[in-house]
């Protein structure tokens, strides 16, 4: 990320909701992408939904914690 850039911070609250949501059993990896789609949408940005579902893949960051939640999210969110 270039310095100076502003970044979001999501309330602490929604990325626990989406962190339950991606933890959910039976989930996969389309699914997975769809709900980080939907929930970066709702915020008015936008995503490629091949770089959701690879964030999902690769599985850094956006299940394991808050923070790295939040991180992925910086990565994938494309302002709109």
């Amino acid at each position: 990320m270039p310095a100076g850039k502003d970044i979001e911070k999501f309330p602490t609250v929604e990325l626990q909701e989406l962190r339950e949501g991606l933890l959910q059993q039976g989930l996969d990896s389309w699914q997975a992408a769809d709900l980080i789609s939907s929930f970066l949408a709702g915020r008015g940005y936008g995503v490629s939904r091949q770089s959701a579902r690879d964030a999902v893949l690769r599985g850094e960051g956006i299940s394991h914690s808050i923070a790295g939640i939040q991180a992925e999210l910086e990565k994938l969110a494309m302002v709109m």
